[in-house]
């Protein structure tokens, strides 16, 4: 028997291509930006791969969400 779920790693590079006409609509200045959100994603692979949710999506989106909050937590420290 195999896997149900593919390696986190391939499902998120599915769901890229997947998004990659809303990508293309976008400004050539917004489609890096875009670009750099979306690799954000890769540096929680592991996590993503634990939570072993069925929509691909859903982790990535925690992922770049997570990733922002900790930027965010960091400046505010800063700031003070």
């Amino acid at each position: 028997m195999g896997r149900t779920i593919p390696s986190f790693r391939l499902a998120r590079g599915e769901e890229e291509r997947e998004w990659k006409v809303f990508r293309n609509a976008l400004d050539k200045s917004d489609r890096k930006l875009f670009d750099e959100m979306f690799l954000t994603s890769h540096l929680y692979n592991s996590a993503c791969s634990c939570a072993a949710n069925p929509i691909r999506i859903w982790p990535i989106f925690m992922s770049i969400i997570f990733h922002h909050y900790k930027k965010l937590m960091s400046l505010s420290k800063q700031i003070k």
